[in-house]
């Protein structure tokens, strides 16, 4: 099972290696997606997870135990295709090529179930035609 997670770390540092622990203890998979982390400061980690799901479960508990705050993303990427110019700005920033032009109509093309919603995308979208729904 795969989920994908938003992890809100407190302004307090925590001093363990939080992906190993879920490997170690809780075979559980972690794809960093996204991390946003500094001394002092309230820090954000988007991970994918992979793994059993009822290990999967005991693993988000065990996070929530730590005072780390766990929300499931449910976000996914919206393509607004009368304002994409198909300049395929996206497409270079992708890391799951989910966005790809098509080789022969140069028109661009989404694969969802590919998108990991790094939202990386709708910051290179000089149209603005890029935006993620809730």
């Amino acid at each position: 099972m795969k989920k994908r997670v938003t992890l809100t770390f407190p302004r307090r540092t925590i001093q363990m290696p939080v992906t190993y622990r879920l490997a170690k203890d809780f075979n559980i998979a972690a794809n960093i997606i996204r991390a946003q982390v500094a001394p002092n400061q309230v820090g954000k980690l988007v991970l994918e997870l992979a793994g059993d799901i009822d290990q999967m479960e005991a693993a988000l508990e065990w996070l929530r135990q730590q005072n780390i705050e766990v929300s499931l993303a449910s976000r996914e990427i919206v393509i607004d295709e009368q304002a994409c110019v198909h300049c395929g700005l996206c497409t270079g920033v992708c890391p799951t090529q989910a966005l790809t032009l098509h080789p022969e109509t140069f028109q661009l093309q989404f694969t969802r179930s590919r998108c990991i919603v790094c939202e990386q995308c709708v910051a290179a979208c000089p149209m603005e035609a890029i935006h993620t729904n809730f």
